[in-house]
């Protein structure tokens, strides 16, 4: 069985966005070389989500509006954890959509249904961020 490992770099300019990284997964898996196997891709920050679902405006807002009504940003003393930092809503939003995604390989290609693409989602951006994309098989 073969391994192999890449990590993707995130600064997003805004507190929140989304980005499809579907084109950088693919591009591993062609330097991988793997045929058959699995592909896991998961944030490695915890304000951040890696996860699947259709690249659509509308759905993008919706994924925002939902997310602000269930733990909404401000007011920033709401919430225990803000003190030094005030990110405790980016925390409960990662918590929501969820830290990774894994997706089969079949063919050299990622295995997905009608319309699936991968994101990344940063909940608390303006610095540095990452995701890791882990390849194993054959």
């Amino acid at each position: 069985m073969k391994s192999y490992r890449k990590e993707l770099f995130f600064h997003l300019p805004t507190r929140r966005g989304l980005v499809n990284i579907t084109p950088q997964v693919e591009q591993a898996l062609r330097e991988s070389g793997i045929q058959e196997g699995l592909a896991l891709i998961n944030a490695m920050n915890i304000t951040a989500s890696v996860f699947i679902n259709d690249d659509e405006g509308g759905l993008h807002q919706d994924f925002e509006t939902w997310l602000e009504g269930l733990a909404p940003e401000k007011p920033y003393s709401r919430y225990h954890h803000n003190g030094y930092e005030d990110n405790a809503d980016a925390h409960l939003k990662r918590t929501v959509m969820g830290r990774e995604t894994v997706v089969a390989v079949t063919g050299g290609r990622l295995d997905f249904g009608t319309w699936e693409q991968i994101f990344y989602y940063e909940f608390d951006g303006r610095r540095d961020k990452h995701a890791l994309i882990k390849i194993i098989g054959e």
